[in-house]
């Protein structure tokens, strides 16, 4: 039904910025629940930050104030906006999709990498 590509990783130092973009395929987008995941190496899978479909959105706590998390319904595409980086932040980010009674579909995943 949708099919999510991430895009926008890459090496930044710290304090430094980035924006993750998810682009959408396939019917409804507008209807789905969305979200960006981080899993570190060793690590689970996290939520970083999710919207919905109205627009209503949610950050873990060790991000808030620092990402921002957006979607354009018209254009089929969500972002993160990622400020103030820190090294702990490393992470693959993974783009996430989900509606009620449905399956998640998840993105490819875009490296991200905070170091001096």
């Amino acid at each position: 039904q949708v099919q999510l590509v991430e895009s926008g990783g890459g090496l930044v130092q710290p304090g430094g910025s980035l924006r993750l973009s998810c682009a959408g395929s396939g019917n409804d987008f507008r209807l789905y629940f969305m979200g960006w995941y981080s899993q570190a190496p060793g690590k689970q899978r996290e939520l970083v930050a999710a919207i919905a479909p109205g627009g209503t959105a949610n950050y873990a706590e060790s991000v808030e104030g620092r990402f921002t998390i957006s979607r354009d319904n018209a254009k089929n595409t969500m972002a993160l906006q990622m400020n103030g980086l820190k090294p702990e932040d490393t992470a693959v980010y993974y783009c996430n999709a989900h509606a009620k009674g449905q399956s998640a579909i998840w993105g490819q995943g875009t490296q991200v990498t905070v170091s001096s």
